[in-house]
């Protein structure tokens, strides 16, 4: 039986983990303080160094935790039975709609790429949580192929990786590029239009193939 003491424990451990998101994700690894995150979740410093073992393991067990959200978000689809144009439009849309819903997800990928992937390379776990996204994007492929409908040229890996440059993007770069071009990407319907448009841009490179595009 969980004792109330667990339950207290990994409540701490998860407030520890949203509060040190939010202040990562706004000041950067070198900017965030220890202290400022224990102040925000009335704890102290010791209790942090007990749970993570200092600031270098805190922002780590940050990473793991945010990159396990999307994964766990895209396991919750059950693509294996659908139409494969419906399903990938549909994990194309699923992948956006969790990016819009967990910016601090894309600032923190920012700031550990400005770190080279210093501190995501002593999380070997990811590579193995990661997995799976490009298994489920596979196996719609091949059902797809075999329908005749999908290309064949086209591996998992770069479906995943154009996906998730369109949503990052529209995270990472919507005050410059907003600013540049008067586009409001809080607006609802800019939204809905981008998301509409992945959903697109997905659909019609797997069903087009390189033959049927001018080359000039």
């Amino acid at each position: 039986m969980t004792t109330k003491p667990t339950r207290d424990a990994e409540r701490t451990r998860m407030e520890l983990l949203a509060v040190a998101t939010e202040v990562f994700a706004a000041e950067g690894f070198s900017g965030a303080r220890v202290d400022v995150i224990a102040e925000r979740t009335r704890t102290t410093k010791r209790m942090i160094y007990y749970y993570f073992g200092g600031k270098e393991g805190l922002y780590r067990a940050v990473l793991e935790e945010a990159y396990r959200g999307i994964r766990d978000a895209e396991q919750t689809l059950d693509v294996d039975e659908e139409d494969p144009l419906h399903a990938i439009r549909r994990l194309a849309e699923l992948t956006f709609d969790h990016h819009v819903g967990h910016q601090d997800f894309i600032r923190l990928v920012a700031v550990e790429n400005i770190h080279r992937g210093e501190h995501i390379t002593q999380l070997p776990a990811l590579r193995e949580l990661s997995q799976p996204a490009v298994d489920v994007l596979e196996r719609v492929l091949e059902r797809g192929r075999a329908a005749e409908v999908f290309r064949d040229d086209v591996d998992a890996l770069q479906v995943h990786l154009m996906i998730s440059s369109y949503c990052v993007f529209q995270i990472a770069n919507r005050h410059t590029f907003g600013y540049l071009f008067g586009l409001d990407f809080e607006d609802p319907r800019q939204r809905a239009r981008m998301r509409a448009t992945l959903g697109d841009i997905v659909v019609g490179w797997l069903t087009d193939g390189p033959e049927r595009v001018p080359r000039g």
